[in-house]
């Protein structure tokens, strides 16, 4: 049976293509869920791949990740810097989370330099656009090996 990661995507995600492009690019979120599911299948992983705009369904899918995922690959995106309870329910999960960003936080405002989440990740990858996802999937195919 296939590893089964949860993809989550936080808030402001779902404009991806269009939204300030000069710091995100043109790729929409669909298209990194595409990238995804080829990168998964050849790695032998199951996806969920989802994405909102509000913290209290991340949270809530993050709890039901305990019994129906192995990891988790989460860009919070602004809950980054702000979501103490995203933190929370990370660290209650206890399963192996790769936190990912688009764009370079450390060169951005400085109130992006920090992440609630970085704490309770396996590992963080930022700066590298849509290349972050396939190099966490990569990640976390390892680590469950």
């Amino acid at each position: 049976m296939a590893n089964r990661v949860l993809v989550l995507n936080g808030p402001n995600l779902n404009l991806l293509g269009t939204r300030e492009p000069q710091t995100y690019g043109f790729e929409t979120l669909k298209d990194i869920q595409t990238m995804c599911a080829a990168t998964a299948e050849m790695l032998g992983l199951d996806l969920d791949f989802r994405q909102s705009n509000h913290e209290g369904e991340l949270v809530t899918w993050i709890q039901e990740a305990r019994g129906m995922a192995d990891a988790i690959l989460i860009n919070p995106a602004a809950y980054s810097h702000t979501s103490v309870a995203i933190h929370d329910a990370l660290r209650a999960a206890d399963l192996p989370v790769a936190e990912v960003h688009l764009s370079n936080i450390h060169q951005r405002e400085a109130f992006r330099h920090h992440s609630y989440v970085s704490s309770v990740a396996y590992g963080v990858i930022c700066g590298f656009g849509s290349l972050g996802y396939k190099l966490a999937l990569e990640a976390l195919a390892q680590k469950l090996k």
